[in-house]
């Protein structure tokens, strides 16, 4: 099919850029024309994507929570979409995008490849309410991805729950690839050369809720730094606002005061930062993808300390690289870090081997080849 177009369908406009922007790239390369379609756009982004040589339109989301109303309003937008610009293949991804673009597509019959970018709080959490929102979410998918002609995971954990609780189809196609990768040539590998007493930094990337194991992290810098004065930890990130998980900005201010953690907020250049640390850790709880905090630690070449968690657990050979704790436990992350401080000759040995991991499983050119062979087997 010669210039196949492809309606990407994103919930936030930033990530079309920061998540999926060499995969555009290659789209286009590849001879695809690119229509991206995202709510609430901004200026910033709708200029990044035109530049790449896509195309952007809007449509109305509500990211959270459901109103039958208003979802019903973001279906019947997507399938003018699609119709009106004479729509190929959809590839939408996170949940809302997934649900409801699969089922504009349907009634189409336009081909529809899906990406499962992780399951978050929703399909770990254990309290009635998640375990409610389980079950409507479930449904959700299940009845979207049943006509889809191929749903993606980013993790065998993920594809291996969604077979075992009949999302997905036995005889479905279905297929996993190693996260959103990253482009390697966006990050200076560097080593880190330390001795014992030389300061050793800690840092931890992302949005700051308790389910990314933030709390963990604060915790055992208050117990470490009684007994190492020359450890540091970084906190970068927000709180998100309307998130009832959210930490408290007040108390990441008193914990900077304190001197137990350098909070340093939101950063738009989280690469040079990561550049000065020695060791990452994200002691997540949460159902990941595959982190994008932790890919471009490990291709700067920090050494990874993190949970067997879905998603997390890919990044890490563990004690080659790094470490793998299981969740929500402090002692085992005390532990870890410690390790470092002790042996901080470690740093750069391991630190090289995220980095080889980086070059030869998450190479954003690997996986967007994986990708385009999917989407044009599936055309």
């Amino acid at each position: 099919m010669p210039n196949p177009k492809i309606l990407i369908i994103a919930s936030l406009d930033q990530s079309l850029i920061n998540f999926r922007g060499d995969f555009i790239t290659a789209l286009i390369k590849n001879n695809f024309d690119v229509l991206c379609a995202a709510p609430n756009l901004r200026k910033e982004y709708i200029e990044k994507i035109e530049a790449l040589g896509a195309k952007i339109v809007e449509f109305d989301l509500q990211r959270t929570g459901l109103n039958p109303i208003k979802d019903l309003k973001t279906i019947s937008q997507l399938k003018k979409i699609i119709t009106n610009n004479n729509i190929d293949l959809v590839f939408p991804y996170t949940i809302k995008p997934v649900v409801y673009g699969s089922i504009a597509a349907k009634k189409f019959g336009v081909p529809v490849v899906s990406l499962i970018t992780g399951l978050g709080l929703t399909f770990s959490g254990v309290n009635f309410k998640a375990k409610a929102l389980q079950i409507v979410t479930e449904i959700m998918y299940r009845n979207a991805l049943s006509e889809n002609k191929m749903v993606i995971f980013q993790n065998q954990d993920d594809r291996k729950l969604f077979l075992d609780k009949n999302i997905t189809k036995t005889n479905q196609k279905t297929e996993v690839v190693d996260g959103s990768g990253i482009n390697l040539d966006r990050f200076n590998f560097r080593i880190s050369e330390k001795q014992v007493g030389d300061i050793i930094k800690f840092i931890i990337v992302g949005r700051l809720i308790k389910e990314k194991g933030v709390l963990l992290f604060i915790e055992a810098a208050k117990r470490i730094r009684t007994e190492y004065p020359n450890a540091e930890f970084h906190l970068i990130g927000r709180p998100p606002e309307n998130n009832p998980d959210s930490l408290s900005e007040t108390a990441l201010l008193k914990y900077h005061e304190a001197g137990t953690v350098v909070y340093h907020g939101h950063q738009s250049n989280v690469v040079t930062l990561l550049s000065k640390a020695d060791v990452f850790v994200l002691p997540s709880y949460y159902r990941e993808g595959v982190p994008r905090s932790i890919l471009e630690a490990l291709s700067i070449g920090l050494p990874i300390i993190t949970t067997n968690m879905p998603g997390c657990k890919e990044t890490v050979n563990n004690g080659k690289n790094g470490f793998l704790l299981a969740p929500e436990e402090l002692e085992p992350l005390i532990k870890a870090m410690t390790f470092f401080l002790e042996n901080p000759n470690e740093i750069a040995k391991m630190g090289k081997e995220s980095r080889n991991l980086a070059e030869n499983k998450f190479d954003v050119h690997i996986i967007n080849n994986q990708l385009l062979t999917i989407l044009n087997q599936s055309l």
